[in-house]
């Protein structure tokens, strides 16, 4: 399980950012990202690379994924997102400050998962009675 930090200039940019770690990167979110504030975020970033950095955020959000510290960075290293993102590991005094805040945020509002819920199958409602149907077509592009 890792902790993301995603900063941004715009929301429009963070739901982009997440849509391709989710969808290119193949990362899965157990959480639903959080807001964090824009300058604690920037301060959070600044104490992991022990540097300035060039530009200020204008918003952020942080959230966990079920994948671990290193196969995230490697698979967001393969997609190119129009945000920032920092992988928070737990070896860093900030991963502490983040998690605490993470408990008391309020939720990004505007993020909704495109993610199959279940797997391939597509849930629909015939009078009342909710249908699963295992479709194999959904994934026919992927090589098995």
């Amino acid at each position: 399980m890792a902790l993301i930090l995603v900063r941004g200039e715009n929301n429009s940019k963070l739901l982009n950012a997440i849509a391709d770690m989710e969808r290119h990167g193949n990362l899965n979110l157990i959480t639903k990202p959080k807001v964090v504030d824009a300058s604690f975020a920037d301060s959070l970033v600044e104490s992991i690379l022990n540097s300035k950095l060039r530009t200020k955020s204008n918003v952020a959000v942080a959230f966990f994924v079920k994948e671990d510290a290193t196969l995230s960075i490697v698979q967001i290293k393969k997609i190119h997102p129009p945000a920032h993102i920092v992988v928070v590991s737990e070896e860093y005094d900030a991963y502490n400050k983040l998690y605490d805040l993470l408990n008391t945020a309020k939720a990004f509002e505007e993020y909704h998962s495109n993610k199959a819920k279940n797997e391939g199958m597509i849930d629909y409602t015939i009078k009342g009675k909710q249908r699963h149907i295992k479709n194999d077509k959904l994934n026919s592009y992927i090589r098995k």
